[in-house]
């Protein structure tokens, strides 16, 4: 079984690994449900930067997750649901947390229930690697306990148990699947990568930037895409939780260096004051296990940091001008 001639709906569609995740289903031929937060401008996010091919396959729904009636109508017909719609910016969580509550909770809860209105064969729920802290034991394992540092991560431990609840409760097809830090091209310069190459690439040479000391286990988002692919159709992993990772770590200092290498270019850090979080919600340490990902979804990650570094260094080059538009912010 594949894609081809499934209905397939991905909420927030207009994002970062949502964009991706559109493109390879229509790749895939797949019938591609887009659903992507309503503006008044009728933007489609990163899609609107799609090929002309990508965006005549499309079935584009503007709305909003916390719209229940909205979201269960878009979910009509559909085979499987990607839920990637989410607020995920963590210092924007310390100044509006009812806003991650009504989003990431609340939005999720329409999710499920739409789900379950429908009898839809698979809802692939995205939780982060946030919602374990700094760890206790490395690497981690998805048996490690949750322990939410920050108001963003709170939310995303809401939704993760309310997704498995469901599952257990109404027998709602759901699959938690737990992304590491992911990477790539049209990632915002609200994550640190991007921030660093962002500003290496406009010529800066003395670069702002927070905290250096912790450590972050990242991946090239084509790899997290075929893991949702591998999550939306492997069979028996309804109520699981499984996260994608590539097991290693790298300090913020370490990244740093890579970006310059990759760049051709020498430059230092100045600290950045603003860009640190409370002290008690930092995290200071995320390295993944992989096997369960392994064993359940025969996935592992394809792309080494190097490579990844180097390819979406290539691609902020040719895409510079989106750093300084306002539309850079999903």
């Amino acid at each position: 079984m594949g894609y081809a001639g499934a209905t397939v709906l991905v909420t927030g569609a207009d994002g970062f690994i949502g964009s991706h995740l559109v493109e390879r289903l229509v790749a895939e031929g797949a019938k591609v449900r887009a659903f992507c937060l309503y503006n008044s401008q009728g933007s489609w996010g990163w899609l609107d930067h799609a090929s002309r091919e990508v965006k005549e396959a499309l079935d584009v729904r503007l709305g909003d997750v916390r719209d229940a009636r909205f979201v269960d109508a878009a979910s009509e017909g559909v085979d499987i649901v990607f839920h990637l719609a989410a607020l995920i910016a963590i210092p924007y969580s310390y100044a509006a947390p009812q806003s991650f509550v009504d989003t990431n909770v609340s939005g999720t809860l329409n999710v499920l229930e739409a789900a379950r209105h429908h009898r839809i064969s698979r809802v692939v729920h995205t939780s982060t690697s946030e919602v374990y802290g700094t760890p206790a034991t490395l690497p981690i394992l998805e048996t490690h306990p949750l322990n939410a540092q920050s108001p963003y991560a709170a939310t995303k431990v809401a939704a993760d148990q309310l997704a498995l609840s469901y599952q257990a409760s109404f027998g709602t097809p759901v699959v938690v699947l737990r992304p590491f830090n992911t990477y790539g091209p049209r990632q915002s310069t609200r994550a640190v990568l991007p921030t660093i190459l962002a500003q290496l690439l406009q010529g800066q040479r003395e670069i702002a930037l927070g905290r250096l000391d912790t450590r972050r286990d990242l991946t090239f988002v084509e790899d997290t895409v075929l893991g949702f692919l591998a999550a939306g159709l492997a069979a028996d992993v309804e109520g699981r939780t499984v996260q994608l990772g590539t097991g290693r770590a790298v300090s913020i200092a370490e990244l740093f260096q890579i970006a310059c290498e990759v760049v051709g270019v020498q430059a230092t850090v100045k600290s950045e004051e603003r860009r640190l979080r409370p002290d008690a919600s930092e995290v200071l340490m995320l390295q993944s296990g992989n096997a369960l990902a392994k064993e359940l979804l025969g996935w592992s990650p394809q792309t080494n940091l190097e490579d990844g570094l180097r390819r979406t260094a290539e691609w902020l080059k040719a895409h510079l001008g989106l750093y300084n538009a306002s539309f850079f912010h999903v």
